[in-house]
């Protein structure tokens, strides 16, 4: 039996706490249809982007955008072939979700992340190593993974097939993953929003000499290392990430309550949607207020935005040119 050595750090239960908050936060709110679907998409843009990107794929986002609607890229095939890739691998997770759903069961075995493996390295490594473990099969089992809460289970597993290093090529992409697949098993999915491949990716250097700090510990046993590091960064990351789509969220939920005020669904910009929470929450927003929420666009643009949710009937303008403040209506 494989028992992970780690210690639950107050770090870790703060960050842990964080995510449980976002959580909540993000599958109880009410969002219209149109922006689930528009989260969504950009979850697994972000993902497919940041995840290839840290293993050195150097489309930018656009261009990953570009791959995965079907657009010719100038790239090389390789490049473009791993975006295509990884989403397939997402599609597999998505689809063993849906299967859950319907049957209420899965079962996870070695087979899972050599499919996983196979679709992540398809027509990029040769057919007698895409799919297959390099050396020979090795199967980690853990009896107490119920009792773990999902993050950390994800983070273990993320570590020891990194350590591992089982494949050829493809490691960190199926690590990361499988650990996506783990929070799902666990019902861990937060309505498939959320993506921790952006916070690896922001600082690469940081997420490789992490986990080389582990694998650096001086033991007899490799079992015997030490995952509290990195289980302290891997949590921080998932708190980081849903914090950011609790942000957002909150905002976005703004576009619920126009719907009950108006009755009817009128779909708002993200900067409408900043402009009617910063109305919401400070009662008024001065012209004074436009830098604050918005550094990097000009009075013009912020004005414009005002003029419609003005127009829409969802704010209105009191007091005079200079001292002008825009408040709910």
């Amino acid at each position: 039996m494989f028992i992970p050595k780690y210690t639950i750090t107050n770090k870790i239960l703060r960050d842990v706490g964080i995510v449980e908050a976002a959580r909540e936060i993000i599958i109880n709110a009410p969002l219209v249809p149109a922006w689930e679907a528009k989260f969504r998409k950009e979850a697994i843009e972000r993902t497919i982007h940041h995840g290839t990107h840290l293993e050195g794929n150097p489309l930018s986002s656009e261009e990953v955008r570009d791959v995965l609607e079907g657009q010719e890229v100038i790239a090389r095939d390789r490049d473009v072939q791993e975006i295509i890739n990884y989403r397939n691998v997402l599609k597999f997770i998505d689809g063993i979700h849906t299967q859950i759903g319907t049957s209420g069961s899965y079962s996870f075995t070695i087979e899972t992340i050599l499919e996983m493996h196979k679709l992540t390295t398809e027509k990029i490594l040769p057919p007698e190593s895409s799919g297959h473990f390099r050396i020979r099969q090795v199967v980690i089992k853990n009896n107490e993974a119920k009792q773990v809460h999902p993050i950390i289970k994800a983070g273990i597993i993320h570590y020891e097939l990194a350590r591992i290093h089982p494949f050829v090529d493809g490691n960190g992409r199926v690590a990361r993953g499988v650990a996506t697949l783990i929070l799902f098993l666990d019902n861990y999915d937060i309505r498939k929003f959320f993506s921790f491949e952006e916070y690896f990716d922001e600082n690469p250097m940081q997420y490789y000499l992490t986990l080389q700090a582990v694998s650096n510990q001086l033991v007899l046993d490799t079992h015997e290392r030490d995952l509290t590091p990195w289980l302290e960064y891997f949590t921080e990351g998932v708190a980081i990430e849903l914090n950011r789509v609790k942000e957002k969220v909150q905002r976005i939920s703004v576009d619920a309550r126009i719907k009950d005020k108006l009755g009817t669904q009128l779909m708002l910009n993200e900067r409408q949607m900043m402009i009617m929470e910063y109305i919401h929450r400070h009662k008024a927003l001065s012209n004074k207020d436009f830098r604050k929420i918005f550094p990097d666009y000009s009075d013009d643009t912020v004005l414009r935005e005002l003029k419609f949710l003005r127009k829409n009937g969802l704010v209105k303008k009191s007091g005079g040119t200079k001292k002008a403040a825009y408040v709910l209506k």
